[in-house]
């Protein structure tokens, strides 16, 4: 398996954002099916930056025909990053003792953004997974946020233990994302970011659009 640059990697953090404002859009009832698996009392879960949504639709747009995408999440506000990273941490904490605090941030950043640079803060970054045209997921491995010790590693985009319909699913799912511009963290198939600071990094653009940001209030 390539090597793979974690999200607490200290270059991730090191790229500066240059703030470009671009507001948050609610996609619902729009083109792009939304679940509801993820959805939280604001909505936020349904947010994405105005040019990620056209990007996602142009993503929906290059899939063969009879597939579509499906958001599973897009924004989430910061202190629930937070909160969520600080659950996964204590996890891992207690299923190893041993481990150091830099050992348990690490790990934790498989599977959790630390909240500081965190792509669905940033409305940045999307959660997604293909469906047929009867609205049934197809099989890409695992279940969306399955963790790493729940799948036994096979959240991983180049997990050689799924089998091989949900590799190629995974082939197309990424290969429609990328054309639009996406790049996938290595460690969720269904994670895919644009103009946050890992897809600045992955780019090798000079600064990331999108920092943490606030759903205006209604």
């Amino acid at each position: 398996m390539p090597e793979i640059i974690l999200m607490c990697d200290p270059a991730v953090a090191a790229i500066p954002i240059q703030e470009c404002d671009e507001r948050l859009v609610d996609v619902r009832g729009s083109d792009l099916l939304v679940g509801h698996s993820r959805q939280d009392a604001a909505g936020a879960y349904a947010h994405v930056r105005a040019n990620i949504f056209e990007r996602l639709l142009m993503a929906q747009a290059a899939l063969p025909k009879g597939l579509r995408l499906l958001l599973v999440e897009g924004y989430r506000p910061p202190e629930l990053q937070e909160r969520y990273f600080a659950e996964y941490a204590a996890e891992l904490q207690a299923a190893n003792p041993s481990w150091s605090i830099d050992q348990v941030h690490m790990a934790a950043s498989r599977y959790v953004s630390p909240p500081s640079i965190a792509p669905h803060a940033a409305g940045a970054a999307v959660d997604v997974t293909l469906i047929d045209t009867d609205g049934r997921e197809l099989d890409l491995g695992t279940r969306v946020n399955a963790s790493p010790e729940e799948s036994d590693g096979a959240c991983y985009m180049d997990a050689d233990n799924i089998s091989g319909g949900a590799r190629e699913h995974r082939r197309v799912l990424a290969s429609a994302l990328a054309e639009a511009g996406f790049v996938n963290y290595p460690t969720e198939w269904w994670h895919w970011s644009r103009g946050d600071r890992y897809w600045a990094l992955s780019t090798a653009s000079a600064t990331a659009p999108y920092g943490p940001c606030s759903l205006p209030l209604p």
